[in-house]
């Protein structure tokens, strides 16, 4: 907006007035949610491997597959962060857009059967990914989950209230999830051994960033549901907006064709008289 010294805060409350504060927002969150996701997400699967590979599965056969996941899991979070990086911005320009499409309801602007069918089709779109989401938040929680329950029972050893006959039959057998192979070496770490690994900058680093990511994934799905609710409003503004419109061109119309009658009538009038 170009303003002039005389109207110049009549003119910013009018370009305040026509951003989409509820895209905005959720954009904002959306955008925080999966970089929270991706960048803690693939930090963390790397400080698991190498917690893995130098404590549970010394042999590297043992764990080639696991290792090859990971790094499949690791590029798919570049594509999920550059496709939520795009969407994002897409959704905002389309708030935008109706929002100006709400605002001049009454003026030259019209809404086309394209630019509904568009919104229609984020609407579904989202909807969809809100639905992956919600699977994407569970899965994020299956390693908070194994961390907690390392780091739970590590506490135990250390506390000074646990009434323990032998600290080495307490263990952790990470096979049992089915993380790696049943023959893989040692599988599980006990006693003094687990105590170590949890005291290791790995171990606490990559617990608390799945922590992260698992916040990050639902708000990312909060910011879902608020695009969702947002998509929902506004192609039902768009539709009523083009009823609206269809009905002043009839009118229009008709009020043309009421004035053609009239002046014909007046012109015969005039003949006759």
């Amino acid at each position: 907006c170009v303003c002039v010294c005389s109207g110049c805060f009549e003119c910013c409350i009018k370009c305040l007035g026509g951003v989409p504060y509820a895209s905005l927002v959720a954009t904002i969150l959306c955008f925080s949610g999966v970089a929270l996701f991706c960048g803690c997400g693939h930090v963390a699967l790397t400080g698991t491997l190498t917690i893995l590979e130098n404590h549970f599965s010394k042999i590297t056969t043992d764990h080639a597959m696991l290792t090859d996941i990971i790094q499949l899991m690791q590029y798919v979070i570049y594509g999920i962060a550059s496709f939520f990086f795009l969407y994002g911005i897409i959704l905002l320009a389309e708030g935008f857009y109706t929002t100006s499409a709400v605002k001049e309801l009454h003026s030259e602007f019209k809404t086309t059967v394209c630019g509904r069918c568009i919104s229609g089709m984020f609407v579904f779109l989202t909807y969809i990914l809100g639905i992956a989401w919600l699977g994407v938040f569970g899965f994020s929680a299956v390693p908070v989950f194994l961390f907690y329950n390392m780091w739970s029972t590590c506490a135990a050893m250390r506390s000074p209230m646990a009434n323990l006959t032998s600290i080495d039959s307490i263990c952790v057998d990470v096979r049992q999830y089915g993380i790696i192979p049943w023959n893989a070496t040692p599988g599980k770490a006990c006693g003094s051994t687990l105590g170590d690994i949890c005291n290791t900058s790995e171990f606490y680093l990559s617990y608390h960033l799945y922590i992260v990511a698992c916040a990050g994934a639902g708000a990312t799905v909060i910011a879902l549901i608020h695009y969702l609710m947002i998509l929902s409003a506004n192609w039902a503004y768009l539709k009523d907006a083009s009823h609206l419109h269809a009905y002043q061109d009839i009118k229009m119309k008709e009020e043309r064709e009421l004035q053609d009658i009239q002046s014909r009538s007046k012109e015969c009038l005039n003949s006759y008289s």
